[in-house]
């Protein structure tokens, strides 16, 4: 129990030593997922990539001005059987028009290259902002590649991201560097926020924050870049499109959320918990919106004060997970970030008790979500979501606490991390 509370079991030998396990691990799945497939489809009837395909057949039908009909199952299906075959299942679109803006160049590719070029600029991009935000602690240690470059390439939801040719790299990447350059950079700051309208369902925490914080700038960057974005996709692909997507709100809602179509096992929300136990319509609303309104106060109260920015990013990134009901596992790839503020901020100012264990744990939490979810009904994805942003409260507590007698009392390696 000691070595739990203070995290000294975590040695930076065992860091480099999981890390390093579960990377070969993925090299030899993906090598050998590969090698069995049958062209572009996988051993199940896939196309390499699931979710990728969605966003190629999106962006081609883009290319040739039939931007609306991504939004028409039947039209946006018969694409992705054009182009990998009449057996496949169908994997839909509900983005908004601006992430055309990305598909349409990539559908301009052979799809194995744009898989790769997608795959391989927004893992880049990923890393280049966790090295950015880890940058006082590699300054620090002289170690880089032991302290952060393993850890943060075998993080489970990279994995899984990466097999769905999903978003999450880039939606993390571009989470992170607004955060980390709100501080300095207000305007930069609200561009990246403002390119993160592809994402909606997660943007109901951080309008809150910036507004709480007086970050107006950074407010009005963002809307600028919103507006920006939505008149160059109409310039591109026409105004039609807004009106499609518009309509195929409430099919969405529908399907993945009240129906499940997806499974509740991979949704990793309060709302898919209570579905999955078998709750109601009703109950899994009143769940989800207790909990989004409670993430949303904590927000505001963290942002309010003089909390460290490592903190305050921290939270707005893991209450912008819980309060959506539609958070997939891929999804938690944002969690990166929010990983890295976190240890930031106790390599600068000191791990409290059980926070280097309960971050280890949400670490490895992506890799056993889907399986334990689907087996036992534990939504293991939704409960380390909520044990961070208790941690992440808890600091902000006795901070505050700490600041009022004008004591330090954290409990910390004398290095800030075990070694």
């Amino acid at each position: 129990m000691e070595n739990l509370r203070t995290g000294a079991w975590l040695t930076t030998e065992r860091i480099r030593g999981y890390s390093l396990m579960l990377l070969g691990f993925y090299v030899i799945a993906a090598v050998a997922w590969i090698a069995l497939s049958h062209g572009l489809i996988d051993l199940h009837g896939k196309p390499l990539g699931t979710d990728f395909s969605s966003f190629y057949a999106a962006g081609s039908l883009a290319l040739e001005g039939r931007a609306a009909e991504v939004y028409n199952m039947a039209a946006h299906y018969a694409r992705e059987q054009q182009i990998f075959g009449a057996g496949i299942p169908y994997y839909a679109w509900f983005y908004p028009p601006f992430f055309l803006l990305l598909a349409a160049p990539l559908a301009l590719m052979p799809y194995p290259i744009a898989l790769a070029v997608w795959q391989a600029a927004t893992l880049a991009f990923y890393l280049g902002v966790i090295g950015a935000i880890l940058r006082p602690l590699r300054q620090a240690r002289g170690d880089p590649a032991a302290i952060w470059i393993f850890p943060a390439l075998a993080f489970p939801a990279i994995f899984i991201n990466v097999g769905h040719g999903q978003n999450g790299l880039l939606t993390a990447g571009l989470f992170g560097a607004a955060l980390l350059t709100l501080p300095t950079r207000p305007l930069l700051s609200g561009l990246l926020f403002g390119c993160l309208a592809y994402k909606p369902q997660f943007a109901l925490v951080i309008p809150v924050a910036l507004i709480v914080s007086g970050h107006w700038r950074a407010v009005a960057a963002a809307a600028f870049a919103v507006i920006v974005l939505a008149l160059v996709a109409s310039l591109a692909f026409g105004t039609d499109m807004w009106f499609a997507f518009l309509a195929s709100t409430d099919m969405s809602r529908r399907l993945l959320l009240e129906q499940g179509s997806v499974g509740f096992e991979k949704l990793q929300s309060v709302f898919a918990a209570v579905r999955m136990w078998g709750g109601g319509l009703q109950l899994a609303y009143v769940a989800q919106g207790l909990t989004s309104a409670a993430t949303i106060c904590g927000v505001a109260w963290i942002w309010r004060g003089r909390s460290d920015d490592n903190l305050k990013a921290a939270t707005l990134i893991i209450a912008a997970l819980l309060a959506s009901p539609h958070t997939l596992d891929y999804d938690l790839t944002i969690v990166a970030p929010a990983l890295a503020f976190l240890t930031a901020l106790g390599f600068t100012r000191g791990f409290r008790d059980f926070e280097i264990s309960v971050l280890a744990a949400a670490w490895v939490s992506p890799l056993l979500a889907r399986t334990v979810a689907g087996a036992t009904g534990i939504p293991l994805g939704a409960i380390a979501l909520l044990a961070l942003y208790a941690l992440a409260l808890r600091r902000a507590w006795r901070d505050r606490q700490d600041r009022r007698a004008g004591t330090a009392n954290l409990r910390m390696h004398p290095r800030g991390l075990p070694t």
